[in-house]
């Protein structure tokens, strides 16, 4: 089983080694990754407050100049996994999982990224700074690279079991064509949004500590605080509709 999480804007700083773009997963990203990262790169060179506040989403002078300061390519790096910060990244606590958790997590978590495309759990990143849906000059991330996504991913995840677990907004990255599980919360009959990342944590955690291996191990995994109310599915979406209930 797959499992695809978006990223979070906030990221740990830190770590060892420079980074290398050849060592992310799959090769054939890297001439598009490089390109983006020459259009990154050169922005921070000139240093314009307009632009750098338009592409970080940030206001305040010293935050943009911290960002605007960092040299990518030989910037420490650190996992992707450790290196993002969010809500349900706080939730999934990495760190304090067992070995075999995060394994499972490095193994089967593929996490998508305004700069990079997708990541796999345990691929190697420098910290940077890419609002969600903002443009990098001239390239709108989104738009660049869905097509190279869209058959490279299909072709990955054929034959995997695939949880989806990404914010809406990722579907412009890639949206599976095949068969896949999205998840719902509710909470007195209200869908839960801003806390659903912190849920999101919570069943990733607990699917790394049992190592499930299909949607059909995952359908009998008892979450805490969490009972499945609802499967409702149309054509090659599985949703499953969880109540909180505490």
């Amino acid at each position: 089983m797959k499992i695809l999480l978006a990223p979070s804007e906030t990221k740990v700083s830190g770590g060892i080694n420079p980074f290398e773009p050849n060592s992310l997963v799959f090769d054939e990203l890297l001439p598009y990754r490089n390109k983006i990262l020459h259009g990154y790169t050169n922005i921070l060179q000139k240093g314009n407050q307009e632009e750098l506040s338009k592409m970080f989403g940030l206001k305040k002078s010293e935050d943009i100049g911290y960002h605007a300061n960092k040299d990518i390519i030989n910037e420490p790096t650190m996992k992707a996994i450790q290196r993002y910060t969010g809500i349900a990244f706080e939730y999934l606590n990495y760190a304090d999982l067992d070995s075999d958790a995060r394994l499972y997590i490095d193994k089967n978590l593929l996490i998508f990224s305004n700069l990079f495309a997708v990541l796999k759990a345990c691929d190697y990143v420098p910290e940077y700074r890419l609002q969600q849906g903002k443009s990098v000059g001239d390239i709108k991330p989104e738009r660049f690279y869905k097509p190279l996504l869209q058959p490279l991913l299909d072709n990955y995840l054929d034959g995997e079991d695939i949880l989806d677990i990404r914010a809406a907004f990722y579907d412009k990255y890639y949206k599976p064509t095949l068969p896949y599980t999205t998840l719902k919360f509710i909470k007195n009959d209200k869908v839960v949004s801003h806390w659903a990342k912190a849920y999101r944590g919570i069943v990733l955690r607990e699917i790394a500590k049992a190592g499930i291996e299909s949607i059909d191990e995952f359908m009998r995994l008892a979450i805490p605080n969490l009972a499945i109310k609802e499967i409702q599915s149309k054509k090659n979406k599985t949703e499953i509709i969880y109540e909180i209930t505490q």
